[in-house]
C-alpha cells in the first residue's frame, strides 16, 4: 500500500474506533434523563437503579470517546497537513466551537451526574443530567456541520489556495447538514436502544429479574421500534439530497455504471471496478429509479459519466450492510415488542437474539460512515481539496508501523470495554 492509502487506513481505524462511543453517548444521555425524570415523577426505585447502571456505562463510553478523539485529531497535523493548510480557517473554528460549547459542558456536569447525587439537590442533579445530554447533542451538531460541509461546501471563497469564510450561516447550514444530523442522532438512538436491550436481556438470562431490568429492556425495545421507521424516512430524504449534490456517490451506492432510465434496485451484486461491471446481480426491475426519482422510468446517472468517481465495491457493500442491519433491527424490535405486549415476558431464544443484537448499532453506524466517507473520494473537501493534495510526505513504513500499533491497542480496548459493561450489568444487583 502506498503512503496515501496507509494514511487513509490509519485515519479510518481511528475514526471507526472513535465513532463507536459517541454513537452510544449521544442518545444514552437522553435516555438517562428519561430514567431520572421517571424516578422524579413516580418515586419508583427501579428507574433510579436503571439510571445508576447506565450512568456508569455512559461515563466509560464518554472516556473512551475522549481518548480516541484526541489521537484522531493529532493526525490532522501528522498525516494530513494539507487539510488544515487549505481549509483550516473553516475546520479549525468549527472544531473549536465543539470543544468550547459542548465538550466542556459535558465534562463539567458529568462529574455532578456521577458523584453528586447525594451532594446536590435532586433538581440540580436532574439539571446536570439534562446539560450533559444537551452537550452530547451539541457536540454531534458541530462535528456533523464540519463533515457535511466537506461533502457540500459553501459560504467560502478561495484566496491563494486557502479557503476563507464569507458566510458562517451558509457554512453551518450547508445543504446536507440537516439530513446528516438527524440521521446520526437517530442512529445513536438505535445504537443505545439495542445496547440497553441487549444488556437487559443478558441480565434476565442471568436470573436478574428486578423491575429495573424489565423497565430498561422495555425502554430500549420500544424506543428502537419507534426510531427505525423514522430512520428509514430520514434515510430516504438523505439519499435524495445526496442525489442532488453528490450524484456519483449515489451511483456507487446503487451499483449503476451506465446512465439508464428505469434502473433496477440491486439486492446483491459484486461490482468489478476494473471491468466497470457487476457480477452475480440479483435485482428488482426499475425500483432504484422509483426510490430515487419517484418515477419508474426516472434516469439515474452512471458512475462512468463522472471523472471524479470513487471506487464502487466498498461503497456498494457498506451501504447494503447498513440497510441489512437496519431491516434486521426493525424485525427484531417489532417482534420483541409484540411478544412483550402479548405474553408479558420473553422466551430464552428472544433474550439470546437481543444479546446478539447488543452492538448491532455499531455495525450499522460504521457501515453508514464508510458509505459516506469512501463515497466522497477522491475529494477530501468536494470540489476544493483532493485527498492526494492533503497527504503528508511520510515514509510508508512509519505510517504502517503506527497503523499496526493502533489496531492492536484498539482491539484490546474494545475487548476490555465490552467485557467491562457486561460485568457491570451482571453485578448491577449487588450495587
Amino acid at each position: 500500500m502506498d503512503t496515501i492509502m496507509l494514511a487513509r487506513a490509519q485515519f479510518a481505524v481511528n475514526i471507526s474506533f472513535h465513532i463507536l462511543f459517541p454513537s452510544i453517548t449521544i442518545a444514552l444521555a437522553w435516555i438517562l434523563l428519561f430514567f431520572k425524570l421517571r424516578f422524579n415523577s413516580t418515586n419508583d426505585p427501579k428507574w433510579l437503579e436503571a439510571y445508576k447502571l447506565y450512568v456508569k456505562i455512559f461515563a466509560l463510553s464518554f472516556a473512551m470517546g475522549v481518548v480516541s478523539g484526541i489521537t484522531m485529531s493529532f493526525q490532522f497535523g501528522t498525516n494530513w497537513p494539507g487539510f488544515m493548510n487549505t481549509v483550516g480557517n473553516i475546520a479549525g473554528p468549527l472544531l473549536g466551537y465543539e470543544v468550547l460549547t459542548a465538550f466542556f459542558l459535558e465534562a463539567t456536569f458529568l462529574g455532578v451526574m456521577l458523584f453528586g447525587f447525594k451532594k446536590v439537590s435532586n433538581k440540580v442533579h436532574t439539571l446536570a443530567t439534562f446539560l450533559v445530554a444537551f452537550g452530547t447533542t451539541l457536540s454531534a451538531f458541530w462535528i456533523i456541520v464540519l463533515n457535511s460541509w466537506m461533502n457540500t461546501p459553501q459560504g467560502f471563497e478561495m484566496r491563494d489556495g486557502v479557503a476563507h469564510a464569507t458566510s458562517w450561516a451558509e457554512i453551518i447550514f450547508n445543504p446536507s447538514m440537516p439530513y446528516r444530523l438527524i440521521h446520526m442522532l437517530i442512529a445513536s438512538g438505535l445504537t443505545a436502544s439495542f445496547l440497553i436491550a441487549g444488556l437487559s436481556a443478558f441480565q434476565l438470562l442471568k436470573k436478574d429479574c428486578r423491575p429495573a431490568v424489565l423497565a430498561s429492556l422495555k425502554t430500549g425495545i420500544y424506543l428502537a421500534g419507534i426510531l427505525i421507521p423514522l430512520q428509514i424516512f430520514i434515510g430516504d430524504l438523505h439519499g435524495l439530497n445526496t442525489l442532488k449534490h453528490f450524484p456519483q456517490k449515489i451511483s456507487a451506492m446503487e451499483g449503476v455504471w451506465q446512465t439508464q432510465k428505469g434502473a433496477p434496485l440491486l439486492l446483491f451484486a459484486i461490482p468489478d471496478d476494473e471491468q466497470r461491471k457487476n457480477d452475480f446481480e440479483i435485482a428488482i426491475p426499475k425500483l432504484s429509479s422509483l426510490i430515487l426519482t419517484h418515477d419508474f422510468e426516472g434516469e439515474i446517472k452512471g458512475l462512468n459519466d463522472f471523472a471524479d468517481s470513487p471506487k464502487m465495491l466498498p461503497i456498494f457493500m457498506a451501504f447494503r450492510v447498513m440497510v441489512g442491519v437496519g431491516i434486521l433491527m426493525l424485525i427484531v424490535a417489532w417482534f420483541i415488542a409484540l411478544q412483550i405486549f402479548r405474553d408479558k415476558k420473553l422466551s430464552s431464544l428472544s433474550l439470546k437474539v437481543l444479546i446478539l443484537m447488543t452492538f448491532s448499532g455499531w455495525i450499522a453506524t460504521l457501515a453508514g460512515w464508510y458509505t459516506t466517507e469512501i463515497g466522497r473520494q477522491p475529494w477530501l473537501v468536494k470540489g476544493v481539496l483532493l485527498t492526494s493534495q492533503a497527504s503528508a510526505n511520510l515514509p510508508s513504513t512509519m505510517i504502517g508501523s503506527t497503523l499496526t500499533a493502533y489496531i492492536v491497542v484498539y482491539l484490546l480496548l474494545i475487548f476490555s470495554y465490552i467485557s467491562t459493561i457486561f460485568y457491570l450489568a451482571k453485578n448491577a444487583s449487588k450495587n
